[in-house]
């Protein structure tokens, strides 16, 4: 809300309302604050958060669920602008080939684009906000203009929004349009549930199966008669009776030792030999 209202200097903000008022109450703070346009945020479950954009006080009005929010200072990206400039509106050519996203292309224009002359606004043009549509949804992005090559860098917020309705009024009213493609969070949330306990319960099921195979007597595979085909028969050894018990057989290093004591005997006799001569 706050990276939105820097990207707007003529907005004005307002505190929060009480969750047991109406949303028509809305109406009569902006008359109060001369404003002709409204957005207006309605958080839910401290995890789904809705966005209101209203024509104050004759509509109409559109709501949509808020999805992949990333503020300025999250994203930190490379691109800057002035405070307070005007922006250049993109929008995607889908907004001219259907009636509720030209209504909604409209509602954009007049509540996003910076008025001429405004007193907090600066005289230059050096960003554009980008709406683009992508697998039914609105995405919204933030460039800046590099004067050298016209370049676009991207400065950050950037958001989806995933439209509910359109009303013919301000904050309510007839139903002008209503979004088949949406799908609200707590089904959402619901699907996932399940289909991890249905991945749960088909691993249980595999093990119960796995236990069952075990158990079960392992099926009798007939002989086949060609597997004997090259085994040649060894041939069979005289049988030979020892009388005599065996020597006990010597360790290396035992024969090492013996070999040193023979080899210092020699070398003494001959060192004795050597000195009566």
């Amino acid at each position: 809300m706050k990276d939105l209202r820097t990207l707007m200097p003529h907005s004005k903000a307002d505190t929060k309302m009480d969750r047991k008022d109406k949303l028509f109450i809305i109406n009569e703070v902006c008359e109060m604050k001369n404003c002709n346009k409204c957005i207006f945020f309605e958080a839910k479950k401290k995890q789904d958060l809705y966005i209101w954009l209203s024509n104050v006080p004759h509509g109409p009005s559109a709501k949509f669920l808020v999805q992949n929010i990333h503020t300025l200072a999250e994203l930190k990206m490379t691109g800057n602008c002035l405070r307070g400039s005007r922006p250049v509106l993109s929008f995607d050519p889908v907004f001219d080939q259907k009636p509720h996203y030209a209504l909604l292309k409209e509602l954009f224009i007049q509540i996003f684009s910076t008025p001429q002359y405004h007193p907090r606004s600066q005289p230059f043009v050096d960003h554009v906000f980008t709406f683009s549509i992508t697998d039914e949804r609105i995405w919204f992005r933030n460039y800046q203009i590099i004067e050298d090559d016209g370049a676009l860098v991207e400065i950050g917020p950037r958001f989806v929004l995933n439209l509910i309705k359109i009303f013919q009024g301000s904050f309510g009213g007839q139903t002008l349009y209503e979004n088949p493609h949406y799908q609200s969070p707590n089904t959402h949330r619901r699907e996932l549930r399940l289909a991890l306990v249905a991945k749960f319960r088909e691993k249980q099921n595999m093990k119960q199966l796995q236990k069952l195979k075990s158990k079960e007597d392992p099926a009798l595979i007939p002989k086949d008669p060609t597997d004997e085909v090259f085994e040649t028969p060894a041939e069979e050894k005289p049988m030979e009776i020892e009388l005599v018990r065996p020597e006990p057989k010597m360790s290396l290093k035992k024969k090492k030792k013996k070999v040193h004591q023979r080899q210092r005997k020699w070398k003494k006799k001959l060192g004795r030999n050597g000195v009566q001569n």
